[in-house]
């Protein structure tokens, strides 16, 4: 696939804000601090398109990018809230939820992990609650530039050998660097399959 166009197009507090088209979506998720940013930016080959941060838990809204005037990719809030009141995490889980849930034009969610760390709890429930509530779902390990190929490897059959004790098939998973632009046409053809 060919990304020729991508533009930013609404940011929404709440999912009644969201787009009123029917254009399929596509949305990235993943832990304060996981790189979606600039992994939208690589895909999408626009430096500045979704904003990039030091500052974890930058994202507090539903962003849009409409894809060459035919789908949307959606930046979801990073879960696991870096220095956030009580009252932002649960404003911030119940949009997040709401539109897992609820927006019919999202096609599937890429949950994005940070290759250097062990299985994390809250990634690992995550992922269960997709699988519960039936949300079609990938795995996208990003940073693997910051790791050799060998120790990369390990730390994902770690990953999916984890979620094996409690998953018959696993989900399609990709390992990705926006630095280094690893990982780019597996899945911007994984997407194709899945418009």
């Amino acid at each position: 696939m060919d990304i020729k166009k991508a533009e930013f197009t609404i940011s929404s507090a709440k999912l009644s804000q969201c787009p009123k088209d029917d254009k399929a979506e596509l949305a990235f998720i993943g832990r304060s601090n996981v790189g979606k940013s600039s992994l939208i930016n690589m895909l999408t080959e626009h430096k500045g398109l979704a904003k990039t941060s030091a500052t974890p838990g930058k994202t507090l809204l539903i962003n849009h990018f409409k894809i060459n005037d035919s789908w949307y990719i959606v930046d979801l809030p990073g879960y696991g809230f870096a220095k956030r009141s009580k009252k932002v995490q649960d404003e911030l889980t119940k949009m997040i939820t709401s539109y897992i849930l609820y927006r019919e034009q999202l096609l599937n969610v890429f949950l994005l992990i940070d290759i250097r760390h062990d299985p994390q709890k809250i990634d690992i429930e995550f992922m269960e609650w997709l699988g519960e509530n039936g949300v079609p779902f990938s795995i996208v390990f990003t940073k693997a530039d910051k790791l050799t190929a060998g120790k990369a490897k390990a730390n994902v059959n770690k990953y999916l050998n984890s979620l094996l004790s409690t998953w018959e098939e696993l989900p399609p998973h990709f390992v990705t660097s926006a630095e280094k632009r690893i990982g780019r046409d597996e899945l911007l053809d994984y997407i194709e399959k899945i418009l």
